[in-house]
């Protein structure tokens, strides 16, 4: 009998997370998306409302959703998380530790919480106590700025060898969709240069995809599906 120990399982390969473009008119989306995510390995979508009355953001969160969730992923809402369950959604993505306390009530058990803006060490910390759902690294602050891509993946680096939950590295270009799969996130966030690639999304989405994948093996090695 042998009592060498067992290798770590392969790590799963870090799966995308689509920013949507700010959405008013929902239509558009409805009908692109579910081509959009049957392309690639999209775990979550993120939908980010046009400030409106609530009925009218209800509204667009109930029309997106069919189309987000039969494709596998999950609907979560930047912010407004009390429109969460009256959506429909899977979840609200928060900014900041005093956003996250103020939706947890209404969130936890059954949906998820995740959060940004998490300008330090410490309060990403918090966050992880307080039982976010993931962390996000890398997003612009109000002002549009956001630390240096090694930065980002530094940061990331530093909490996949010290914490369980999941990591989000916000990738603005395909470079930082590489380098932040390979610094240890668990999910790449895209969103804008998606968006306006001209291409068209569906293609800067594969490559988006691919890019992961040629870097998780890279960095880990064998490849196992997320």
């Amino acid at each position: 009998m042998s009592l060498a120990a067992k290798p770590p399982p392969p790590r799963p390969t870090p799966r995308l997370y689509l920013a949507t473009p700010e959405v008013d008119d929902p239509s558009h989306l409805v009908s692109v998306l579910p081509d959009l995510l049957a392309a690639a390995d999209v775990a979550a979508v993120l939908v980010r409302l046009k400030e409106a009355d609530q009925r009218s953001m209800i509204s667009r969160i109930k029309a997106l959703a069919p189309a987000i969730q039969n494709a596998g992923a999950a609907l979560l809402v930047d912010g407004h998380f009390e429109l969460v369950a009256r959506g429909g959604a899977d979840g609200a993505h928060l900014t900041g530790i005093a956003a996250l306390e103020e939706a947890l009530p209404s969130l936890k058990p059954d949906r998820i919480a995740g959060v940004g803006g998490l300008a330090t060490r410490h309060d990403s910390m918090a966050a992880g106590e307080l039982g976010a759902d993931y962390v996000l690294f890398g997003e612009p602050d109000a002002k549009g700025e956001r630390p240096s891509a090694e930065a980002i993946a530094e940061r990331l680096q530093w909490w996949d060898e010290l914490f369980e939950p999941p990591s989000v590295g916000f990738a603005a270009s395909l470079e930082e969709v590489s380098e932040f799969a390979a610094a240890g996130a668990d999910f790449v966030l895209v969103g804008d240069f998606i968006w306006a690639d001209p291409r068209g999304a569906k293609a800067a989405l594969v490559e988006a995809a691919q890019a992961i994948r040629q870097a998780h093996r890279s960095a880990h090695g064998r490849v196992q599906a997320g």
